[in-house]
């Protein structure tokens, strides 16, 4: 039988608004929910049964035994030295880079709970297949946090800090390079009045061949093939765009190292 708990939310950002709708719907109840700005706080609330917005770090009258410590990098040990909690709660926060140690001299009990997945508020997501990786300094704070995250998901994993850098580098690479990258084809495609659309059929067989055989086995292209005239026409045509010129030539470099031999 699973455990309830009640939790709260500090940020009010991607992560937040997906992630307390998602403890909401698992039937857990979600208190305060904190920002700087207090109408992103309300907003958020907005979204949940019965959450209070707050502009305070004051939480020691709180009712939530778990704190999700939701916000960018840069802030997380921040606000976790200012932050104040009810006696053995839980404080984590759920970046895929920052170490526990940021936020691990703290009066509570101290872990990671980082969910795998591009958040968009605009977007909805089926947590049920987001992985959710969990660290934990104690063995009771790791299993409370294992318990939340299977009401959520049933993709949950027990990683340390460096192998969650990993995975966040990994994601990085796969979510917010290709998505960059993507960019960059729709301005050219733009740039003579084609529809990015044209590449969609394309784009999903690319992800779905990577899925399915490995994305080093169903690589493709003139870098591969080390088709040199093709790569240098695809340079000179690059050619008043030295900075996107450098980047094609980097990567087909890159593809030919990795598949020599």
């Amino acid at each position: 039988m699973a455990n309830y708990f009640n939790i709260s939310f500090i940020g009010s950002g991607n992560v937040a608004w997906h992630l307390a709708q998602a403890c909401e719907d698992a039937g857990h109840s979600v208190g305060e929910v904190y920002s700087r700005t207090i109408k992103n706080a309300k907003a958020l609330c907005e979204q949940l049964y019965d959450s209070a917005p707050t502009d305070h770090l004051d939480f020691s009258e709180s009712k939530s035994s778990i704190f999700i410590l939701a916000v960018p990098d840069k802030f997380i040990t921040y606000i976790a030295e200012r932050i104040n909690l009810p006696a053995e709660s839980i404080l984590v926060h759920t970046s895929g880079s920052e170490p526990i140690e940021s936020i691990r001299s703290m009066n509570s009990g101290a872990g990671v709970f980082y969910p795998v997945q591009t958040f968009s508020k605009k977007r909805k997501i089926n947590f049920n297949e987001v992985p959710i990786c969990i660290e934990a300094e104690e063995k009771g704070v790791e299993k409370i946090l294992v318990s939340l995250a299977k009401t959520l998901t049933r993709n949950v994993h027990l990683l340390d800090s460096h192998q969650r850098k990993v995975v966040h580098i990994s994601a990085i690479f796969a979510n917010n390079f290709t998505n960059h990258l993507l960019t960059i084809s729709k301005g050219l495609t733009e740039s003579v009045e084609i529809d990015f659309s044209l590449l969609k059929p394309l784009l999903i067989e690319t992800i779905q061949k990577s899925l399915q055989l490995g994305p080093e086995h169903a690589q493709t292209g003139p870098a591969i093939r080390q088709d040199f005239k093709t790569i240098q026409s695809h340079l000179e045509l690059l050619k008043d765009e030295p900075f996107l010129q450098e980047l094609y030539k980097l990567l087909s470099e890159d593809i030919i190292r990795m598949h020599q031999g």
